[in-house]
Formats: C-alpha cells, structure tokens, sequence
C-alpha cells in the first residue's frame, strides 16, 4: 500500500463517513470528501473535522458524473484517486420507493462508473440486512439467495450490491462491507444522530408503544459506528488482500428477550411487550398508540421475527479488532448515554383519549410524529434525513 492514498469518500457528511473520512485523514492520507448539502464534517462525537485536513468537493451522487463539474470529474477519473469509498445512501424507512433507486441504487452505478473510467478500486458499503427475512447463518459470501427483502431500503441495496457484483465480474476491483444496525461509540455509546433504531427505543421505553408484535426469540446485531468505520478503514487500507471479497460488520447479536430484560433494569423505563404476529392486533390499541405503531413500528415489524446470526470470518481475518461479544453490556452503555443526554427518560403517561401524557414536541429531544418521513418521523428534534445515515443496517 502506498504511504498517501488519494481517497475520494461519498457520504462523508453523515454518520459513519465522517468517521471513515476522519481516520483515513489522521493516517496521512489525502482525502476528498463528496458532500451535498453540508460542507462542515462533524465526527460522531460532535467535533468538527480540522479545516485543511479534508478537501470538500461539493456533489451529487444522484447525477451522472456525480453532478461535478466536467473538468473536476476528469481530474478524478485520470488517475486522481487510488481509491473510492462509497458511503452515501439513503437509510431513513418508509420513503418513496424513486428515493432509494435515486441514491442507493443509481447513487452506485454512478460511483461504479468513476472506479470503472478511472481504474480505481472501490470500497463499498452495504448492509448486513441484504440478507432479507432469511434465518440462519448468513455468510459474507452470500447475496442472491432468493431471498424475501423487507422493505424498500433493503431492496435498494440488494440491487445497488448486485451491480457493484456486475461491475467486478466486468473489471472493476472492489470490495464490500455490510455493516449491522449502527448505534453509538462502542466505549460511550455517544452518537450524533438519535434515529432509526432509537427512534423505536424511544417509543417502546416511553410506553408510547405498549404491545409489539414480535417473538422474543428474534435477532437484533447492533454495532458500533467506531468499529464499522475501523473496518471500512480497514479495508480500504488492505485493499490488496480485501478485494473481491465481503466483510460482515456486525456486532453480537441480542433477542428481543435481551432488550426487555435490559430495560427491565431501568427504573424510567417502560417495558413493552411483545406479542405473537398471529395475535396482535392493533385496532385494540389506543388511538395515540395505533398512529406511533402505524407511523414507525409497522417499518420494523419484519425485523422483530428475524433469527439470523452474521458469519464474519472474513472481517476477523483481516483486522484485529472484534466487536463487543456481550451485547447486554453493550445496549447498556447505549441506554446509559441516552439517559445521560436526555434522549430517553422522558416520564411515561396514559396515552389514551382520556388524557394521558402527550409527546413532547418542543424540546431538545423532542418526539415528533410527522407525515411521510419513515423512520426519521419519530426522532430525535434535530434530526434529519440525509446520506450515510444508519437504519436496520446501512
């Protein structure tokens, strides 16, 4: 490997990477961030990136040529950059189907199109839930399987991963790394934006949400952003020995059974209970309750069934670094900064028509049910969708 890569990362803007653009700028490297709305890069922990560290290339990975400008688009394709880590994406639930195929899918075949005029290797990142509504074991040297995608955004990245598949099979040298369902620093649980999956503690441990159709059985792998950005690093650092081949990011697994015992363990804490798909039924909740079920968790329903367990034999052979293999302990140190931060702990009330406690839809962390929005219309305030956010997955 070279000493100085030229790195071109999209989605440099969002969660994951800033963080992958904030190491591979500490390791030397010159760095091209592709942003399109925010030139300013905060890191997780909510630092801004040094100014002079980055070169922030103002872009659109929705256009051809990722909407650059002729002459910056030829200095990049004639042997600009040794590499391209392709981070943007849209992750938020529940969008119109022309926003996934817009960024996810087109976003990649766009970038794919740069590595293939310039030769240059590609580290590409997906998500573990390309897998879709199998169980089992998953292996990083799987994709088609025939398998059921849950939703929009997984089938988005299951074509957008399929065409980077194309493109090797054409060429062009790359590689993949699927990450889990992304949560906060591993050591302090800090993460810069409440959404996706917080979203869903949220409602569940505010009693907004009462009864969940789930099994407890099911599977849930949360990892952490500062391990996932370590593999990308990785990877993209190793590309030698990483190219042609898929590295699961993935944390250790918990079921259902784990989150409730968990939040049992906190006395702010409602915990919800989780019922048999086959004998849920939400006409029997309160009207307040039905709208929080059918604006957000009907978005996650599929992933409160799932049994799957991500194979990572790759990942493990190619750095050092594990994820944190006691994920009670884990969602802990999660819930103890979202306490700490005010996120969660919101006092529960009655959410009936009678007069209960109402959502809080003026402060800092304010719940907020919104029209249209997905995942991201129940969140933290100041949230957003964007690119590189994280969801079930990447």
């Amino acid at each position: 490997m070279k000493d100085n890569l030229r790195v071109l990362v999209t989605g440099a803007a969002g969660l994951v990477g800033a963080e992958v653009t904030a190491r591979l700028a500490a390791a030397g490297h010159e760095v091209t961030a592709l942003v399109h709305h925010n030139p300013v890069l905060v890191r997780n922990d909510g630092t801004p990136l040094e100014t002079g560290a980055v070169t922030c290339l103002s872009g659109d990975v929705t256009k051809p040529r990722l909407g650059l400008p002729e002459a910056a688009y030829q200095a990049l394709a004639a042997g600009g950059l040794d590499r391209i880590v392709h981070c943007a994406a849209i992750t938020d639930f529940g969008l119109p189907d022309e926003v996934y195929q817009a960024v996810n899918v087109d976003g990649t075949a766009h970038v794919v199109e740069l590595a293939r005029a310039g030769g240059v290797p590609l580290v590409h990142v997906s998500t573990a839930y390309v897998c879709g509504e199998r169980d089992g074991l998953i292996r990083e040297t799987e994709l088609d399987e025939g398998q059921q995608l849950a939703n929009a955004y997984e089938q988005s990245k299951f074509r957008a991963e399929t065409l980077v598949h194309k493109a090797q099979a054409d060429g062009v040298r790359a590689a993949i790394v699927r990450p889990s369902i992304v949560v906060g620093e591993e050591r302090t649980g800090v993460v810069r934006d409440y959404k996706n999956i917080y979203a869903v503690l949220k409602l569940a441990t505010e009693g907004r949400v009462r009864s969940i159709p789930g099994q407890y059985e099911a599977r849930l792998d949360l990892v952490p952003v500062d391990y996932v950005a370590d593999v990308i690093t990785e990877v993209t650092h190793r590309f030698e020995e990483a190219a042609g081949r898929t590295f699961h990011a993935v944390g250790a697994p918990l079921t259902l059974r784990d989150f409730s015992d968990v939040m049992a363990e906190y006395p702010p804490f409602q915990v919800p209970r989780f019922v048999p798909p086959t004998s849920f039924d939400a006409q029997r909740l309160s009207r307040r309750e039905r709208l929080y079920y059918e604006r957000v968790m009907t978005l996650y329903e599929s992933y409160f069934r799932r049994r799957m367990t991500f194979d990572d034999s790759h990942t493990a052979g190619l750095t050092a670094r594990r994820a944190p293999e006691n994920g009670q302990d884990f969602l802990r140190t999660i819930f103890d900064h979202c306490l700490e931060s005010g996120y969660l702990g919101v006092p529960h009330g009655d959410d009936t028509e009678a007069g209960g406690a109402r959502p809080d839809t003026t402060g800092p962390h304010a719940t907020v049910v919104a029209h249209g929005t997905g995942s991201a219309a129940i969140a933290h305030g100041t949230g957003s969708a964007g690119s590189d956010a994280i969801g079930a997955g990447r």
